[in-house]
């Protein structure tokens, strides 16, 4: 027999509740009728009876597990690139504190719901670095999250097909043997200032990599703080606006399979996010062999029931009339 939950510590310390209780239920029994005569065979019943569907019942609480068998379990992974966007647009406070802190808060919460699977990091504007590459290691992805700035990548504008091209050739470079399960996730405000994102797409659909996007910002937007100052609009003479513009983001969401989700003060799809990359089948890792058993905890649950209801229904008389 295999014990779900083998704590002899809580045992212990039920069975002492118990028998303290019950002994100052039959002080108490001794004291209203030591006056009187008593019956005790009948009392020794009665005791007999509550102790044993109360070891009854702490069987059922400590889980018995009759049989077994042996059962393959497989683990599955995907490998997941997280492209953000660092261009200074989103350095914008159009979501507090701003669009990149609110990013890197959110990035943190999403990464440990991914801690069976390769992760990497993309930073991109105008050209597109591997900030991480591929790996399990939950403390160096959450090292390189708090490292994000605006101050790593050129800023000459946003080019959204850079960070799609460099991770499809990362995908394409460690694919060896079985094909494994490939997704972007693609997070910008969605201003795009690049010429080749079409022949991109088509690459990646071909090669069954999924874009899920994450459009960030507002469509009323914001001005770009630079310094203690704004960058200015050349052509007006006006603090630059940035808009959030989902056009492109979602664009490439469905070209490849994937899905669009939004960002904002008023909209948090980032638990959506995580759903939809979870329902993508991931690639068997591996499997092992382990010894599974069927816990019996409810046959002693309900003989114990049994018995307490026939003491509550059948009381037995300890007093002689």
């Amino acid at each position: 027999m295999i014990w779900a939950y083998p704590s002899i510590n809580s045992l212990i310390i039920l069975s002492a509740v118990f028998s303290l209780l019950y002994a100052i239920y039959l002080y108490r029994f001794w004291r209203i009728n030591r006056k009187l005569e008593v019956q005790k065979n009948r009392l020794f019943i009665k005791l007999s009876l509550r102790t044993i569907y109360f070891i009854l019942f702490l069987i059922a609480f400590a889980g018995p597990s009759i049989g077994s068998s042996m059962k393959e379990i497989k683990q599955e992974g995907k490998d997941i690139f997280i492209a953000i966007d660092l261009s200074q647009s989103m350095n914008a406070e159009d979501i507090k504190p701003s669009r990149l802190q609110r990013v890197k808060l959110e990035l943190k919460r999403l990464v440990k719901n991914f801690s069976s699977d390769r992760v990497g990091i993309i930073i991109f504007s105008s050209e597109a670095f591997i900030q991480c590459p591929l790996t399990f290691d939950q403390n160096v992805l959450q090292l390189h999250i708090d490292g994000l700035s605006t101050h790593l990548v050129p800023n000459y504008g946003t080019d959204i097909a850079a960070p799609l091209e460099l991770a499809q050739s990362k995908f394409l470079q460690e694919e060896s043997g079985e094909p494994k399960s490939k997704s972007i996730i693609l997070i910008s405000d969605g201003e795009d200032f690049g010429e080749n994102l079409a022949p991109v797409l088509s690459d990646l659909s071909a090669n069954g990599i999924r874009i899920f996007s994450l459009g960030v910002g507002t469509e009323e937007g914001a001005s770009i703080p630079q310094g203690n100052s704004v960058i200015m609009d050349k052509r007006t003479g006006t603090p630059a606006i940035t808009r959030l513009d989902a056009s492109n983001l979602k664009t490439v969401a469905t070209r490849t399979d994937g899905q669009y989700f939004e960002l904002s003060d008023r909209i948090v799809e980032i638990p959506d996010l995580i759903a939809a990359i979870e329902r993508v089948e991931g690639t068997v890792m591996g499997s092992r062999m382990v010894e599974a058993s069927a816990n019996k905890y409810f046959y002693f649950l309900l003989a114990g029931l049994g018995l307490a209801l026939l003491d509550m229904i059948l009381p037995v008389r300890t007093i002689s009339m």
